[in-house]
């Protein structure tokens, strides 16, 4: 909260809240020493019990957000919430005892110079000196804010790094062990993705009359969003909940600690893996991979009060529309043109299908598409970034709203990924959407089936990391040229394939991967000096082939066979087969196919009806 909202500063600017900390180089929330001051939630010093603290009103004068346990978001970090839950097993306590700091790190309030009082002008720097730098901007007005719950914890990690307050915000977020579904940590130098899960689970004041009776929330929107390995590019991909699967089986984690089956189902809705029959999360992400072939590392999921919460905090996000809507089902209204919407009718707004060209599905997504871009605009403007009050209540609105996976659950994973994310430049994030037709198996059209001509083509890209935007010209040479210079090593004579010898490992190709290749390789390659030794230590996402200066020709040999690509091929040493001869190695990873199946990856992304996070559109 800034400092007249406390009543507190007189004439202190609110941006002068945050100030640079010379002693961790971060920006942190400054309160006057003037006066005392609750304490943080976990800090000493506490000579009494912390004063509870009122939310600050809506920057216009608008309704109270509610939190899920009834009480006012934006409430101070140490304040109680009406009718919260104790602590989720297994997360940081927020509010205990513990008075450890990380190091280098000062409270906040603490050994920081007092506040800022506005001058009419500049003082002159002395005779013979030049004037002092202007001062940087805070790296907080870089951030990039994504979509629906995720947002604000990556603003407030990314650019105010109070240490206590996003333990905090830890103790807010909800988890779920998903076990093998996702990843079991977060690497911060390689391309990672995210599953962006939006329920319509009807928990939460005024959200009765949404979504299905009983339901513990179906996959209403999803967006699985990729960020490149060199964070010049991210693609957010929709999955239409209309669309037709097939559900694998899915082991799920009960309340009390045992596990259980939930059997797959052919030919169903995308939306109902989740929530149907028990499933979770994990069961999505399973789903997702299974219909793509892109694996999900971790999940993000909000529910209906993630829209209702966040654009209220950030009071309220512009959209506009080509014409006057005025939806029955929705109890949507605005006038053409551009209009500013929050809370309730914010979620109308994303929710609404029959106001938008054929009133399906497939069109709803687009006018979600250009909201999120708006959503993301907003969260990342400098009316937002200035603003204490409005980071702490959107941090708040946030959390309060988030569910995620155990390998992100914690605050030092979640600044980890806050910090990646913000590289990525808004004009370079692709709003697309899984390449469909109609149903071939209905009559009257109301699902939608992966188009096999165009989809296959759209997961190739995002799983070799291609980019659907222009990046920057000279690391897109640069990536041109190291591609290049890979294609070379398949230039030059190649063996007769008999004369192949090479070991074949499963490092992630599938259950058999390796002893069918082998099969496939023998009876009908003629690379009869082949074996298949087992599994490789660890799973890889790219098939490799290892050779020895001296095997080139048989590398070429066995990549053409294959259809491997240049990159595939590693020069280095030769391992001693079963016989004791010298024989290449290679490693099935995850874009294995199966035998048969070229193996080569996208090297530029297909054609799609995209948009882009920097672009605003009018919904029609």
């Amino acid at each position: 909260m800034d400092a007249q909202g406390r009543g507190r500063a007189e004439n202190v600017d609110p941006a002068d809240q945050w100030v640079l900390n010379p002693n961790t180089g971060e920006y942190e929330l400054r309160l006057s020493p003037s006066a005392p001051q609750s304490p943080v939630p976990g800090q000493r010093g506490a000579g009494r019990p912390p004063r509870s603290r009122k939310a600050s009103a809506p920057d216009d004068g608008g309704a109270t957000r509610q939190t899920r346990g009834g009480s006012r978001a934006g409430s101070a970090p140490g304040g109680s919430r009406s009718g919260s839950a104790p602590a989720r097993s297994g997360q940081g306590a927020s509010g205990t005892s513990d008075t450890r700091q990380a190091p280098g790190r000062t409270s906040p309030g603490r050994d920081v110079p007092g506040p800022r009082r506005r001058r009419t002008a500049p003082e002159e720097p002395p005779p013979g000196r030049r004037g002092r730098r202007p001062a940087k901007k805070s790296r907080a007005k870089k951030v990039l804010v994504w979509t629906g719950g995720t947002m604000a914890f990556v603003l407030v990690a990314a650019g105010v790094g109070g240490y206590l307050y996003l333990r905090h915000l830890e103790g807010n977020v909800s988890t779920t062990d998903v076990g093998d579904a996702g990843s079991s940590s977060f690497a911060k130098d390689e391309a990672f993705n995210i599953l962006l899960l939006g329920t319509d689970k009807r928990t939460g004041e005024g959200n009765d009359g949404y979504g299905d009776t009983g339901s513990e929330g179906h996959a209403d929107t999803s967006i699985l969003l990729h960020v490149s390995k060199d964070r010049t590019n991210a693609t957010a991909l929709s999955i239409p909940r209309d669309l037709i699967v097939d559900i694998p089986d899915c082991e799920t984690k009960q309340e009390d600690g045992t596990s259980t089956v939930v059997p797959g189902e052919t030919g169903v809705r995308f939306n109902t893996s989740l929530g149907q029959s028990g499933r979770d999360a994990g069961c999505t992400m399973r789903t997702v991979e299974a219909v793509t072939g892109i694996k999900p590392d971790h999940f993000m999921m909000a529910d209906f009060n993630a829209i209702k919460t966040l654009t209220t905090a950030v009071g309220g996000v512009e959209v506009c529309v080509e014409e006057p809507v005025d939806d029955p089902d929705s109890k949507l209204k605005l006038p053409e043109g551009t209009s500013v919407i929050e809370g309730e009718q914010a979620l109308a707004f994303v929710r609404t299908r029959h106001s938008w060209g054929n009133k399906g599905d497939l069109d709803r997504i687009k006018v979600q598409q250009q909201f999120l871009g708006s959503l993301m605009r907003k969260m990342s403007s400098s009316d937002t970034l200035t603003s204490p009050s409005k980071l702490l209540s959107l941090a708040e609105a946030a959390t309060e709203a988030l569910t995620v996976d155990t390998g992100i659950g914690k605050v030092s994973t979640l600044t980890d990924v806050a910090l990646e994310l913000k590289k990525v430049p808004p004009k370079n994030i692709t709003f697309t959407t899984v390449p469909v037709i109609d149903n071939p198996a209905e009559v009257v059209k109301a699902t939608v089936v992966v188009d096999e001509t165009k989809g296959p083509e759209v997961f190739d890209a995002i799983n070799n990391d291609v980019s659907f935007t222009e990046v920057k010209k000279q690391e897109k040479a640069e990536k041109d040229a190291a591609a290049a210079e890979a294609e070379k090593r398949l230039e030059g004579t190649k063996a007769d394939p008999s004369e192949v010898r090479v070991r074949i490992l499963n490092g992630g190709g599938g259950d058999g991967a390796a002893q069918q290749t082998l099969t496939w390789l023998q009876t009908e390659e003629g690379v009869t000096k082949s074996e298949q030794v087992g599994n490789a230590d660890a799973d890889q996402p790219k098939t490799s082939l290892e050779y020895a200066p001296d095997q080139a020709d048989q590398a070429r040999a066995l990549a053409e066979i294959m259809g491997l690509p240049g990159t595939a091929l590693k020069p280095g040493e030769s391992v001693a087969n079963s016989q004791g001869l010298p024989a290449m190695t290679l490693i099935l990873g995850e874009d294995f196919k199966g035998a048969g199946t070229p193996v080569t990856g996208a090297t530029e992304a297909p054609e799609v009806e995209k948009s882009t996070a920097d672009q605003e559109k009018c919904a029609s």
